[in-house]
């Protein structure tokens, strides 16, 4: 075909007729007697498309009846039925009209290459059900030059279609086809048999009947499109391929919600929120873990130990494990979701939730002896994770990262191997810190700080120009937000003042730092703070400094 053609747009339609169909068929019987017949029915492909398939003309004189029986109105003049569904019958004389007038008009003359070009996508038929779920089918055709290669992609598309559920007194799909054949002879002999499907056939989408009484079973062909492949099944029977709907409603489609319930997504439009509470608690009782907010989706929370995870609904009513009793295991309603909350014989407790949410939960952990750990998960839409955040730190779930936890020392090949790699230089001497004795001192950072409490250094850890303390707290005298049992105090630049000697009980005041975008919530001890080794003393002066403070 001249390259003329091309640049016109114009398409040769090829037409070949349908090929000549065949009918195939046998007996099969697992643990029975084998017995042979015709019957099986295929369908033929067309010459240049593959995968449009069609019931040979046995199956289709049941095809009627069974469109009458199911309530479907018979198809329109000048339309086939393929099963339940309604075809225009093709127009070969159209087509060849076609292809005389696209020859006359651009003539013959060299080669076309290349994949030829489908049609648009035609409308979707009718639903083959009357009730429950069923096929609605569309098509398209391969228009190539003589030369070109076939349309790459298939020529028809089937989609699952939901209508109404049926009736609990109406006859199965597959029971009214098996039904058709009652009473009308088979083998080619005059006898008559009752039909009722039989399910343990190799192919579970051919329209395999057991002969009621009998200890045989035939195959009529396939089923009709639309047939679930078995009994409770959510694969349809289509071409006589069983099929399962991907996300899109189409069957065979394979497409999948991503986390973030985009079907076809990829996970680019969520967060994955993953975080374990370590707080020891320092008394038994109900503790705040996390907010699981609105929109949460795929939630699983873990714990091991005696201890046991609580859910409390947006309006404070618990969901389960509440007021100090022990829910059982099962499936929970809550925020509009499924919540299965597990229990195993080995201590482990885990919440899982498909989601999404409709309203906010609160994660909670009824301490019963120390907490090794509350791990939970959940994906997040990435609108909704500022909010998240910044309603946690109003409600007072502090989300400090990291958590404080032990760290486990490196061996001493390791220290000396490290030491070995870096020069070892003399570290330049501190110079010495403010006086910051006096009333009126401790009167400006008591009242000015956000915390003030009793703690025990643990240790420190020296990170660029900063010193991390991690501390233990042991009372507390003033606090705007919930504090953990054990936390960091971070002090800024490389001679802190005052230094916090590990093992020692310090009086400490200190300040909430958040930074713009949120990810780091700390607490700071400022330069010349606050810091006084605690004592009885210490304790009465910091108790009359709090009266004084305007309020």
């Amino acid at each position: 075909m001249t390259s003329a053609c091309h640049q016109a747009g114009l398409k040769l339609v090829i037409w070949k007729p349908r090929a000549g169909r065949r009918s195939l068929g046998g007996w099969r019987s697992p643990p029975l007697r084998a017995a042979s017949s015709r019957g099986r029915l295929r369908a033929a492909r067309s010459g240049d498309q593959k995968g449009s398939e069609s019931l040979d003309s046995s199956h289709a004189k049941v095809a009627e009846p069974a469109r009458a029986a199911m309530g479907l109105s018979p198809c329109p003049a000048g339309a086939r039925c393929l099963g339940l569904l309604c075809s225009p019958r093709p127009r070969p004389l159209q087509n060849l009209l076609l292809l005389l007038g696209t020859l006359l008009s651009c003539g013959l003359g060299g080669s076309a290459q290349g994949p030829g070009e489908w049609t648009p996508w035609g409308s979707w038929t009718l639903c083959s059900s009357s009730c429950g779920r069923g096929v609605s089918v569309r098509s398209r055709r391969c228009i190539r030059f003589p030369g070109e290669e076939p349309c790459s992609g298939d020529s028809h598309e089937y989609r699952v279609c939901q209508l109404p559920d049926c009736s609990p007194g109406a006859v199965p799909f597959r029971d009214l086809q098996c039904a058709l054949y009652n009473g009308r002879p088979v083998l080619g002999t005059q006898e008559t048999y009752q039909w009722v499907p039989f399910h343990g056939a190799p192919n579970q989408c051919d329209l395999n009947c057991l002969a009621d009484g009998q200890a045989f079973y035939h195959s009529f062909g396939r089923v009709l499109d639309g047939t679930p492949c078995s009994p409770g099944a959510q694969g349809l029977c289509v071409a006589g391929r069983c099929l399962s709907a991907g996300c899109d409603g189409v069957l065979g489609s394979g497409a999948l919600e991503d986390r973030c319930g985009r079907c076809g997504g990829t996970n680019d439009t969520c967060l994955f929120v993953q975080r374990v509470f370590r707080d020891a608690g320092a008394f038994a009782g109900y503790w705040n873990v996390t907010l699981i907010p609105v929109g949460a989706r795929h939630i699983r929370v873990v714990q091991r130990s005696r201890n046991h995870l609580a859910l409390m609904g947006g309006d404070g009513r618990y969901v389960l494990n509440g007021n100090w009793a022990v829910s059982p295991p099962g499936t929970y309603e809550a925020a509009g979701t499924q919540v299965v909350y597990t229990r195993a014989a080995g201590l482990e407790e885990t919440l899982q939730a498909a989601g999404p949410t409709t309203r906010d939960l609160l994660l909670q952990v009824l301490l019963r002896e120390p907490n090794p750990g509350v791990q939970f998960e959940f994906w997040l839409p990435r609108e909704r994770y500022a909010p998240f955040q910044a309603q946690a730190q109003v409600l007072g779930w502090a989300l400090r990262q990291p958590q404080p936890r032990e760290v486990e020392p490196l061996p001493a090949q390791s220290l000396e191997a490290s030491a070995a790699r870096s020069p070892t230089r003399a570290p330049e001497p501190c110079p010495p810190c403010p006086d910051t004795r006096g009333r009126a001192h401790r009167l400006l950072h008591y009242c000015g700080s956000d915390f003030v409490f009793q703690a025990r250094v643990l240790g420190s850890h020296r990170q660029a120009q900063e010193i991390r303390y991690e501390v233990r707290i042991l009372l507390i005298y003033k606090n705007r937000s919930p504090l953990r049992t054990r936390e960091y105090v971070w002090a800024a630049g490389p001679c802190p003042c005052p230094p916090l000697a590990p093992h020692r009980e310090y009086l400490l005041a200190v300040r909430r730092l958040v930074s713009p975008d949120g990810t780091q919530d700390r607490l700071l001890l400022p330069h010349a703070g606050y810091a006084r080794p605690w004592s009885p003393a210490e304790d009465s002066r910091a108790r009359l400094v709090a009266r004084r403070c305007p309020v």
